[in-house]
């Protein structure tokens, strides 16, 4: 298994923001975690990431246990995050910003560069623009593309389709799709359900701080409760 999360517990001073989860992700797998605002799915990846320390709980990466790594060692160890908001450096270029990914890494970037704007070919015609001043779909590109210049063995997502037109996010959950199948494992963050499941291969429901189910994402998009409560009640045929 490649990412192994065993009883979490995560304070933000005295308010436990997760309450014991567990999940798994294997290598080559898309995995979708879904839930209500506030249930407790930014602070998973950032706790993955190790932006958040944990209170009880641990955290294996490639079965290595990673629970008091610091979170840029993380990095070196296989683990890419791209955070909710995109969080670009505006004042730099769209290059910048993609070798900042890279900065633990030395040698030629060239390759990777390349793989990035093959996947987005909007940022090689933009590679000169400062990000501040793109659209947010393309500042979505960037952040993506920034956490690929690690060469993640895991790429964390937080939302990247808030705030878009439905024209882009189309768009984005192809891409994320075809990320995956050039050999990058995909833990994705959403709120737009609908979508999520229709990419991942497996997804939990979190509510809370909590796991409340846990199955196939195809069997989630059928579950007439995570319809109810996620994929606005009684939906077309996917």
């Amino acid at each position: 298994m490649l990412l192994e999360i065993r009883d979490i517990h995560v304070h933000y001073g005295k308010i436990e923001a997760l309450k014991g989860i567990s999940l798994d992700v294997d290598e080559g797998e898309i995995v979708t975690l879904i839930g209500a605002n506030g249930a407790g799915k930014t602070t998973t990846l950032k706790t993955i990431s190790g932006l958040r320390p944990l209170t009880s709980g641990s955290i294996a990466f490639d079965g290595k246990d990673i629970s008091r790594l610091p979170g840029h060692k993380r990095v070196l160890v296989g683990i890419g995050q791209s955070p909710e908001g995109r969080g670009c450096f505006p004042g730099m270029t769209v290059m910048e910003n993609l070798l900042m990914g890279a900065y633990t890494r030395s040698g030629d970037f060239s390759k990777d560069l390349a793989e990035v704007f093959d996947l987005f070919p909007r940022l090689a015609e933009r590679k000169t623009q400062a990000a501040g001043t793109m659209s947010g779909g393309e500042q979505q590109m960037v952040a993506i593309g920034r956490a690929l210049m690690s060469k993640p063995k895991v790429l964390l997502l937080d939302e990247p389709s808030m705030g878009l037109a439905p024209m882009l996010v189309a768009q984005i959950f192809s891409i994320i799709k075809e990320i995956n199948n050039r050999g990058t494992t995909v833990l994705l963050v959403e709120q737009n359900a609908q979508q999520a499941l229709q990419i991942a291969h497996r997804a939990y429901v979190l509510e809370t701080g909590k796991v409340v189910k846990a199955a196939p994402a195809a069997d989630l998009l059928d579950d007439p409760q995570v319809r109810e409560a996620y994929l606005g009640g009684s939906l077309g045929q996917h």
